[in-house]
């Protein structure tokens, strides 16, 4: 046991291929939907792309290094499915992309470090997306097929395998409202995507799954309170649990859509004819992966409810989140460490025995350098500090929680926020590529080599 923690634990930091690699021309890697999304005028904060990001497709050796001298003994990655397929369903695959993961994985073993790999953080073929994207059955298909073929090429040096991140944030911001790629307002239909995103997942699984490795799916779960002791901000609440929680909880962990809303969303009539999907999509998980960064609470409307507006909500659109007075991070996010505990809780009710990873736990705030070259970033220690010590009270209690990784290794180009949000341990100068380890960084580095809990 090392600060309450077995020998055995997993930690590690995360990163996401569009975020941090750059080379986006590289090697025959063709575009995705973040690609043509961020160059739209108008949909990325400061106007930025990923095109050069960190430049961690040429870096990734120096990284990983910097990641095992921080102590960490693992490394979360997402694999590009343009570089390995990008043209979609009549498309050759890319050897030069499959190398590329082979290296970063080698390089971790090397360095002591284990990679797990996420297959999907959003980066879609455009190809895919012109043919329909997550809205058509055809995508969840071939999305089998690149999980097939990138298993099948490294599955021999990485053992431990997500499927899909946050495919809330697939479906709802990428088809709802249209704050991510592909940015598409859809409304109902978007949930059209949900089920596909976990179709694919499904199928993915079947192709790929294998006694030598692990398997699972990182979701963002979120506690969801109602505002007051109302019915209608009761109802407010389950109908944002609906949509955040039980709407990828339960496909996955009992077999089946929650009914409630499916009739919210006017969706219940389609989704019936979708049934026969359902034990491809619930077959049995190694872990969840649980991506934490705030609670959320919730009201409903104060006046008559007006015309439905382009909404992550679809059904639920004039439901309104409440200001508890919380700390909160440049994001906007109310800090809450307790409610790490709650969504871990909760997932364990439904699914006891089964394994649980936190897979991203992290803050943005408004990092400088020092004259002395540090970055004092307190704000962020202090975030990671408190969801530490409730990792640390769920592992003693013999919760079955089994890793940590910090969101994120590096500061890197923040989706539609472009590169105005730091989340990242490690200080990225964009100008130069300078790497320098923030205190929350070093902090880490003493409590994971220090066995005493850092200072």
């Amino acid at each position: 046991m090392t600060n309450g923690f077995p020998s055995g634990f997993t930690w590690g930091a995360a990163t996401a291929s569009y975020q941090v690699e750059g080379a986006v021309s590289a090697d025959g890697r063709g575009p995705s939907i973040w690609d043509t999304f961020a160059h739209t005028p108008g949909r990325i904060a400061d106007g930025t792309t990923g095109d050069v990001a960190d430049e961690h497709y040429v870096r990734f050796a120096d990284d990983v290094r910097l990641l095992a001298d921080l102590g960490l003994n693992a490394y979360r990655f997402s694999i590009a499915w343009p570089r390995i397929m990008p043209a979609g369903p009549a498309n050759t695959v890319v050897p030069a992309g499959l190398d590329f993961y082979r290296r970063l994985a080698e390089t971790c073993l090397e360095n002591g470090v284990t990679p797990y790999a996420t297959l999907y953080h959003w980066d879609l073929p455009q190809p895919l997306e012109d043919a329909g994207g997550w809205l058509v059955r055809d995508t969840a298909e071939r999305f089998r097929d690149y999980a097939a073929v990138t298993h099948d090429a490294l599955s021999d040096v990485i053992k431990h395998w997500m499927t899909l991140n946050e495919p809330w944030c697939s479906a709802f911001l990428g088809y709802g409202n249209g704050e991510h790629a592909p940015g598409r307002t859809e409304g109902a239909d978007a949930l059209k995507a949900v089920h596909h995103l976990l179709l694919g997942h499904g199928l993915a699984l079947d192709a790929i799954r294998s006694e030598s490795g692990t398997y699972g799916i990182a979701l963002n779960p979120a506690p969801i309170h109602a505002a007051s002791d109302s019915p209608a901000d009761r109802d407010a609440a389950r109908r944002i649990d609906g949509l955040r929680n039980r709407l990828f909880l339960e496909p996955l962990l009992s077999g089946q859509y929650p009914a409630d809303v499916l009739e919210d969303t006017g969706m219940s009539e389609w989704f019936a004819a979708q049934e026969a999907d359902l034990p491809l999509i619930g077959a049995p998980l190694d872990f969840i992966g649980v991506n934490y960064y705030c609670p959320t609470t919730v009201a409903a409307p104060d006046g008559p409810i007006s015309s439905p507006v382009a909404s992550t909500q679809p059904g639920s659109e004039n439901v309104v989140a409440v200001d508890t007075g919380l700390p909160r991070t440049q994001m906007g996010w109310p800090i809450q460490a307790t409610g790490l505990r709650d969504i871990l809780v909760t997932i364990n009710k439904l699914a006891p025995e089964l394994p649980l990873y936190v897979t991203e736990n992290g803050s943005a705030y408004p990092d400088f350098v020092t004259a002395d070259g540090t970055v004092e970033d307190d704000e962020r220690l202090d975030y990671l500090q408190q969801h530490v010590a409730v990792c640390q009270e769920l592992v003693t209690e013999g919760f079955p929680l089994k890793g940590y990784f910090a969101w994120s290794l590096l500061d890197n180009f923040e989706w539609a926020w472009g590169y105005s949000r730091r989340f990242g341990i490690v200080y990225v100068d964009y100008a130069t590529q300078a790497r320098i380890v923030k205190k929350s960084g070093a902090w880490l580095k003493n409590y994971l080599t220090s066995g005493s809990g850092g200072e």
